[in-house]
């Protein structure tokens, strides 16, 4: 099914994401780890790329970079990502903030990103 492209769409978590739409999210360097998993057929093999992920990590570090610094899961495959800050979509290479959390400014979320984004003229509120 995956690997014969017919998916319409995945919904999967990430570590990292780019603002060019890159995904890293199957290892952390010098953490075991047991395989890779199907990610990278599943951000390959289908046609809309959703990213669910926390916008900070635990630590309070950005997970949104101009590049990915972990390896990379699949380039250019992220259509959308959601935070609990924050919607993104990417379209033709540009990353775009579609919408904010309540009670969030636009403020907070570019000091909790890493990376250059293009704000909507019709940004909504979830």
């Amino acid at each position: 099914m995956i690997r014969g492209s017919h998916l319409d769409l995945t919904v999967l978590g990430g570590m990292e994401v780019s603002q060019d739409g890159d995904l890293a999210n199957w290892i952390i360097p010098e953490k075991l780890v047991k395989g890779m998993g199907g990610a990278m057929d599943l951000v390959s093999g289908t046609k809309k790329v959703i990213v669910a992920m926390e916008h900070l990590t635990k630590k309070g570090e950005k997970k949104i970079h101009r590049a990915c610094r972990l390896p990379i899961t699949g380039r250019r495959v992220v259509n959308m990502l959601i935070t609990e800050m924050a919607v993104f979509e990417f379209i033709d290479g540009h990353m775009f903030l579609k919408e904010i959390a309540e009670g969030v400014s636009v403020e907070k979320v570019k000091e909790s990103t890493d990376c250059e984004f293009h704000i909507c003229s019709d940004l909504k509120t979830f």
